[in-house]
């Protein structure tokens, strides 16, 4: 089965973007010996133009072939002109207030994103891949097998959190942690091997299955 992987850049105290939905103090990270590891091993995730710029044009997807997105993590992109951010992966736009897709190869749907993603890991293929934001990570929290954070050495104060979300403990398992040149440590977790399927009570303790 597919897994659904949350591959996000993040800040010391937890933030994905600032509060008005931009990003781009994670760009100047992008630098030293983490570029290679970048363009190698999360090639898929490089929009288009980072890709023409890298040479990565007709390289094949490794890793991924669809990506979900919430109407603000796509809305950035959009307003520089970029309709397809991702042409070489399905990409998928959950909002209930885009109702028309600015471009033919980018799917906008308001259903429901669990019963969505469910179906997506039934079908064959790669890997699929979470890109924000906050609000969507946490209604898919659930279907998340794979976390991945690119935790700058930065402090924003407030923004947009990883997930938001009500509160509920999940727990996960830290399975790799590479640090970079450039301050930046890539920490990857898998849900937690927890006959439970990882989710914790109040008090940090598994909780018992469904009888």
């Amino acid at each position: 089965m597919r897994k659904l992987s949350y591959f996000i850049a993040g800040t010391i105290d937890g933030f994905i973007a600032a509060p008005d939905g931009t990003y781009d103090f994670f760009f100047p990270y992008v630098t030293g010996d983490f570029l290679p590891y970048l363009s190698d091993t999360f090639a898929d995730t490089i929009p288009a133009l980072g890709r023409t710029a890298m040479g990565l044009d007709g390289v094949p997807n490794k890793r991924y072939d669809t990506v979900l997105m919430g109407r603000a993590t796509y809305e950035p992109g959009l307003a520089l002109g970029m309709a397809s951010p991702y042409p070489h992966l399905r990409q998928i736009v959950f909002s209930r207030s885009l109702t028309e897709s600015p471009d033919p190869a980018v799917e906008v749907t308001a259903e429901d994103p669990l019963p969505v993603v469910r179906r997506l890991k039934q079908e064959d293929g790669l890997d699929i891949w979470l890109c924000g934001g906050g609000t969507l990570a946490g209604q898919l929290l659930p279907e998340i097998d794979e976390l991945i954070i690119k935790l700058n050495p930065i402090v924003a104060g407030s923004g947009v959190p990883v997930f938001s979300a009500d509160f509920a403990l999940r727990a996960f398992d830290l399975v790799e942690s590479r640090s970079f040149d450039n301050g930046t440590v890539v920490l990857t977790y898998a849900k937690s091997t927890l006959a439970t399927g990882g989710e914790l009570g109040a008090d940090g303790m598994p909780l018992a299955p469904a009888s």
